[in-house]
């Protein structure tokens, strides 16, 4: 069965406002505060990564 356009299931990024985005922010750095030491170390450095780009388009819109 095909997708019709505009559907959930296209390969889009998701959008999200600034509050989703802070929210995002938040939960992905207490996870990284949580994480056990034998937590896979790609794994610390994909939730690093992405907590950094999110504090960069906060950053930029704030200005």
């Amino acid at each position: 069965m095909r997708a019709f356009e505009g559907q959930k299931s296209d390969n889009r990024p998701i959008k999200r406002d600034a509050r989703e985005k802070r929210a995002q922010l938040d939960m992905l750095k207490q996870r990284l505060a949580t994480m056990k030491s034998h937590e896979s170390p790609a794994l610390r450095q994909s939730m690093e990564k992405k907590i950094a780009e999110l504090e960069t388009e906060l950053g930029g819109k704030a200005r």
